[in-house]
């Protein structure tokens, strides 16, 4: 079936918001863990780093498999991938909610990281394909409210649920939801993306253990806040085979990962843009938390409500900005939201003092709510300008990306902070000089992404 045979308007609704749902309920697993962190040390009786590899390892897995997305998508129907993943997540939650110990658990989360690795970008692709470009904007918007809402919003779900009910309990819920998604995927998903068969190159996938090697060094270096003599040693070798990875996707006839794409100057943008808002989503929702509990000394479960207003915010202008981006075009969307952002930003950095929740609060909106006019606009301003067989590519390359620098942000974002209050002898995330290192650190980020979208020309779509 291509996509001239979704027209029907009941169709494409049922078709778009069962792909939606698959996703956000993915989306919202991967952020909702941390939450539960101390019930399931308790549980399994592992130390706080062993049961960060719940979330580590989970990101490891997943970027792994976002650029073999393209490969899955001209090999295979859509409507066997998207069952596929949802089997596997399925299986995998059961497996989590049964583990007896740590490592049955890892299994579990393993296989959930396979699924939302392949359909993440695929999701988008799919989108991307079935939707005509001058509505592109308003249908990508609705993804970016399953993603950015989902991320912001995890924890929070996580921890209404978690004071009810016992932490297997919330995997019980999305195991359920996932079943539904499944019977209702039998029925309303189709077949939409056209294919170009081709071999697996496993020479390039063995390559994309250096991706997954940077992932590994940046989670560390955050963490453990030092790079010590064996993190170096796979630095290097990490670095070697994602070099020779790129060289393999731009020498090869039919590469693994086609970055032929990156010839064209919008779509580079596009990736940069989606990349920096993206952090200063994910480092708002991770810097945040810590303000809130060491500098104005609110509770645990205050400092998560706080991140309720932003979350809000973000959720219902997505699918606005969408529509937006359509209306006045992508450039314009893209600077305004930059542009809240940079102000975001700013009023932290330029504000010496303590602020209270409600300032703080305030900001948060600014900056997340500048993430609904980049993250979605900047991935379908990627889309158009690439030709339609480009487009798998072209979201599992913005997808990779945007995950490598989210991660990123977060260690940069720690290391900062840790390091300045051990240089002025503060207390580990105690010191407000430490926050203010961070807030000028992502002030600068932002005005470089700024930057970018003033870079933006009109697309013109590109062959390569």
């Amino acid at each position: 079936m291509n996509k001239g045979e979704i027209k029907n308007s009941l169709a494409r609704k049922l078709f778009i918001i069962t792909l939606l749902s698959g996703t956000f309920t993915m989306s919202i697993s991967q952020s909702s863990l941390s939450t539960a962190y101390p019930t399931l040390m308790k549980f399994f009786g592992v130390t706080a780093p062993t049961i960060q590899w719940l979330t580590t390892g989970f990101m490891l897995i997943m970027c792994i498999m976002m650029p073999i997305s393209p490969w899955l998508l001209n090999n295979f129907s859509f409507k066997k991938i998207f069952l596929s993943v949802v089997g596997i997540f399925s299986i995998g939650t059961l497996i989590i909610i049964v583990a007896p110990n740590f490592p049955m658990a890892m299994l579990g989360r393993a296989l959930e990281a396979i699924s939302v690795g392949v359909l993440f970008p695929s999701f988008q692709s799919v989108l991307l394909t079935i939707t005509p470009e001058s509505k592109r904007g308003a249908t990508m918007g609705y993804a970016g409210l399953v993603m950015g809402s989902a991320l912001a919003s995890g924890p929070i779900i996580s921890g209404i649920v978690l004071n009810f009910l016992q932490w297997q309990g919330l995997f019980v819920i999305f195991l359920l939801i996932m079943i539904i998604i499944f019977i209702s995927a039998l029925f309303n998903i189709k077949d939409v993306m056209p294919r170009h068969k081709a071999s697996l190159d496993l020479i390039s996938t063995i390559y994309l253990l250096g991706i997954i090697g940077l992932l590994y060094v940046v989670n560390q270096a955050g963490s453990t806040r030092s790079f010590s003599t064996n993190l170096v040693i796979l630095l290097v070798i990490s670095i070697i085979l994602t070099v020779l990875f790129i060289h393999r996707q731009l020498t090869k006839d039919k590469p693994l990962l086609d970055l032929k794409v990156m010839k064209n100057f919008n779509f580079d943008l596009a990736v940069l843009l989606t990349g920096f808002s993206y952090i200063s989503l994910i480092v708002v929702t991770i810097i945040y938390p810590l303000y809130y509990q060491s500098i104005l000394h609110v509770s645990v479960l205050m400092s998560g409500l706080a991140l309720v207003p932003p979350a809000i915010v973000l959720s219902i202008l997505n699918p606005l900005t969408g529509r937006l981006a359509d209306k006045i075009g992508f450039k314009a969307t893209l600077i305004s939201g930059m542009s809240m952002i940079v102000i975001g930003w700013f009023l932290l950095f330029i504000l010496h003092t303590k602020l209270g929740i409600l300032p703080m609060i305030l900001i948060a909106i600014l900056i997340e709510g500048g993430n609904a006019f980049v993250m979605m606009p900047a991935t379908t301003l990627g889309g158009n300008s690439l030709s339609e067989a480009l487009i798998p590519h072209g979201t599992a390359i913005i997808t990779t990306v945007r995950q490598l620098l989210g991660s990123l942000g977060v260690s940069l974002a720690t290391l900062i902070l840790v390091t300045t209050n051990q240089k002025y002898h503060l207390p580990a995330n105690n010191g407000l000089i430490g926050f203010q290192h961070v807030f000028a650190f992502f002030f600068g980020m932002a005005v470089i992404g700024f930057i970018f979208a003033l870079l933006i020309k009109n697309h013109k779509k590109s062959n390569v």
